[in-house]
């Protein structure tokens, strides 16, 4: 029997079940009569098995009740089972779109925008493309790297529905097949792209990575995400979606490095995603990259954290200098906002 808050569907068994009680008839010798083995009377009296039409021919011979009848009521018993398991399915899902940025996600056209409950689950069945949106929980379909602030249970929502835009729209782009070598290769190439303009390096940017066998996406960000960025392997290709808080470049770019180590790092397709081990490992990657440990070291000996020296630091290591003054706010070397005037900001899209 399968019940929901509407229907309730009654194996067509519960009244075989009843005619053999009528008749005070185990279930042993009405599988004799019935030439069939008794686990499988068994099995068609509690719904497991099909009611055939063979076996309703043989209920008919039996039991002395029209083949006909026993057909419509396995027809009916399987109506009821689809409309049931449809229903219940709509509410479990209807209680993960409460978890989902619906709005947000509208808002940024990646689906319709709408008010009730039922079509809202629909259309984020065929943006998730899944039968059924408790299937989006599955981590066998979700093996992200990702760099983001904190985790709590609206943001686990908000990355899958981040990374599931940055995959379709990914599809979309061609790429070389992957090629980490190369990818290793370019690490300086990129490096130097932070002293550009957005609409001078993003171009060569996606192109270079796209030789590396990695889509790049743009994404805006999802507000209570703590979002940066993800990357994940659709397929032949490395997807990597990125997103730009508070547009300040310098976490653009820690951000891009951050994803490109977990890549490097073999963090990918792992099957619980991401450690802490690999998240800390990648941002050491990304810090690294940036500006070398020992380098930072011997500017923060120096003492001189004035305007003038940032800028001529920053030009000695061929980097923004909003990725220095980033890194100096962050390990508390000067203030939260200090020379914030000097950290570009971008409009990526």
């Amino acid at each position: 029997m399968v019940k929901s808050r509407t229907y309730i569907a009654t194996p067509p068994g519960a009244t075989i079940k009843e005619q053999l009680e009528d008749r005070d008839m185990s279930q042993k010798e009405f599988a004799i009569r019935m030439d069939l083995s008794e686990k499988h009377v068994s099995k068609l009296i509690h719904g497991e098995v099909a009611l055939t039409p063979d076996v309703a021919e043989r209920l008919e011979l039996v039991l002395g009740v029209p083949a006909k009848f026993w057909n419509n009521l396995e027809i009916i018993y399987r109506e009821k089972i689809l409309k049931a398991n449809a229903e219940n399915h709509m509410e479990q899902d209807i209680e993960i779109v409460r978890k989902l940025p619906y709005r947000e996600m509208a808002k940024n056209g990646w689906i319709p925008d709408t008010r009730k409950s039922t079509e809202k689950v629909i259309h984020l069945r065929k943006f998730f493309e899944v039968v059924q949106l408790t299937l989006i929980e599955d981590e066998k379909l979700n093996k992200i790297a990702c760099r983001r602030l904190s985790s709590t249970s609206k943001s686990d929502y908000a990355l899958l529905a981040w990374a599931q835009q940055a995959k379709r729209e990914a599809r979309s782009c061609e790429t070389a097949p992957i090629n980490l070598k190369y990818l290793k290769d370019s690490l300086s190439t990129i490096r130097a792209m932070t002293t550009l303009a957005p609409e001078v390096f993003a171009p060569n940017l996606i192109q270079l990575l796209s030789n590396c066998g990695i889509a790049l996406i743009f994404l805006p960000h999802i507000g209570g995400s703590f979002l940066h960025g993800a990357t994940l392997q659709d397929g032949n290709k490395i997807v990597m979606g990125l997103t730009v808080r508070g547009k300040f470049a310098d976490k653009f770019w820690f951000s891009l490095f951050h994803e490109i180590g977990h890549i490097l790092n073999g963090h990918l397709n792992q099957p619980h995603g991401t450690s802490k081990e690999d998240e800390y490992a990648a941002d050491q990657f990304a810090k690294d990259i940036l500006i070398p440990e020992q380098k930072f070291q011997m500017i923060v000996s120096k003492g001189d954290f004035s305007r003038n020296a940032l800028l001529h630091y920053a030009s000695e290591l061929g980097i923004d200098v909003g990725i220095l003054i980033g890194r100096l706010q962050k390990e508390e070397l000067i203030g939260y906002t200090d020379l914030n005037d000097l950290r570009s900001k971008y409009e990526l899209k």
